[in-house]
């Protein structure tokens, strides 16, 4: 097996599991991030945790490379072998009539038997002129002809040395290795798809993209775009605003630059906005409405209340800022984390159509939203944090699959000491946060289980 360069692979799985852990990290905003870990079990199932962005497509390796150049080494050698080829066989059609003039000169200079006239001597003289350039084109001939060889050893040794690749590459063409990459890049993206959930087990230290706005406020791209798709938007603030801005890329986003301007046509509350398919969903500022803007559009689409759902500061995060409703995506959909009188001020986990805003399913956490200092869904549980200050860490976690809890201890590095706004992207496999005006993003690991073909 070869080694595959990947820059921007969507997933990279060892899938022979090597037997020990290693990660790549997020390096900067162009790069994209991305972590990988791999161990053995004691039972000898593979265990791995990825979290890394759908992006492009794989790199070709050195080998590849190398094969690449010599096979264009080889057509340029082919190339040289049948110009040669045409100029020696011009040269051998000359040769070959003038081997005939040369044949009845000697023809006649033999039936002379010594007596030459003038007159014949002068014709004979005449024929050996025309002979004179004859004695350049046999040495061009047999230079051309040296060449050749020259040039067939060499694109023998050349062939030696392909085969040589070929055969630890799997005795397999560029066209065919290449095909063969790409097929197996498919294969690794829905491997991705089955395997992209898991359980929270890390979060890493922050990165900080930006430094921009007030204290509060949101970002975020769109968790269903394609990977060609980077734009970010951007919402400042936590009440009473309707300007968004839409940066054509992250980098725009970094420099400030090549962004559009989007004016709803009514204000938000808090910070819980999430991107999902080209359209906003935001809470109405002053009601428990949920809106959904389409930015194509430029229009409301749909809007629903939210049945029972506080809004106005009723039941915010502990750090308050009318967070009363907060809109998440994760791999499964559209959710709604909120509360009601009913809930008794705890959280509750919706599913939303996101066509119809209609709840589909809710779940009762039991956990008092005014405690929680954030939260986020990944692949159906919703995590919580215990605070939106220094010292917060991953507090809860809540599976709606079987409407069960546990308690968890994961730490979460808050750099600038004042969360409003945490988010998670399963396009990107990251965290957004807003920390007291800086736009931060934290990898997570994920643990899962990959049995091999043969398990139960």
């Amino acid at each position: 097996m070869w080694p595959l360069t990947v820059p921007r692979l969507s997933l990279l799985l060892w899938l022979l599991c090597p037997g020990l852990a290693g990660q790549t990290l997020f390096q900067s905003p162009e790069e994209g991030w991305q972590l990988y870990t791999s161990a053995q079990a004691p039972d000898g199932k593979c265990i791995c945790t990825a979290v890394i962005p759908a992006q492009s497509t794989c790199a070709r390796d050195g080998r590849s490379r190398e094969l690449r150049q010599l096979m264009e080494k080889v057509q340029n050698v082919s190339q040289s072998m049948e110009v040669l080829e045409l100029r020696t066989y011009r040269d051998l059609q000359y040769v070959r009539s003038m081997e005939t003039l040369m044949r009845s000169l000697d023809a006649r200079l033999r039936a002379a038997d010594g007596s030459v006239s003038a007159k014949s001597f002068q014709e004979l003289k005449d024929r050996m002129t025309e002979l004179l350039p004859l004695s350049s084109v046999l040495e061009q001939y047999k230079a051309d002809t040296r060449t050749i060889v020259r040039l067939r050893e060499e694109v023998r040794n050349l062939s030696g040395n392909l085969a040589a690749i070929q055969e630890e590459m799997g005795a397999y063409g560029y066209e065919d290795l290449q095909q063969r990459v790409m097929a197996l890049e498919a294969r690794l993206h829905a491997c991705a798809q089955k395997l992209g959930c898991g359980k929270l087990t890390g979060v890493s230290n922050p990165i900080t993209i930006r430094a921009m706005g007030s204290r509060f406020g949101s970002w975020m791209t769109d968790t269903m775009a394609p990977s060609a798709d980077s734009r970010v938007w951007y919402m400042d603030g936590y009440y009473k605003g309707r300007r968004v801005l839409e940066f054509r890329t992250l980098g725009d986003f970094i420099k400030g630059q090549n962004f559009i301007q989007h004016l709803l046509p009514q204000p938000w509350a808090g910070t819980g906005h999430v991107v999902y398919n080209g359209s906003l969903f935001y809470n109405k500022y002053q009601s428990n409405v949920v809106v959904k803007y389409h930015f194509r559009s430029r229009s409301v689409l749909v809007q629903r209340s939210l049945p029972g759902a506080g809004y106005n500061n009723t039941f915010p995060y502990s750090w308050g800022g009318f967070s009363d409703m907060d809109f998440m995506v994760d791999e499964s959909g559209l959710w709604a984390v909120y509360t009601t009188n009913q809930n008794a001020g705890n959280i509750v986990v919706s599913r939303l159509d996101p066509h119809t805003l209609e709840v589909v399913r809710s779940w009762d956490t039991g956990y008092p939203k005014r405690s929680a200092g954030e939260a986020f869904m990944i692949c159906g549980v919703l995590y919580v944090t215990n605070s939106h200050l220094a010292g917060a860490k991953v507090y809860f976690a809540y599976f709606t699959n079987t409407s069960s809890y546990e308690y968890t201890d994961v730490p979460f590095h808050n750099q600038y000491s004042h969360i409003s706004m945490l988010d998670y992207n399963p396009r990107e496999r990251a965290l957004y946060t807003w920390n007291n005006g800086h736009q931060v993003l934290y990898n997570v690991t994920l643990f899962h289980v990959i049995s091999t073909a043969g398990d139960p």
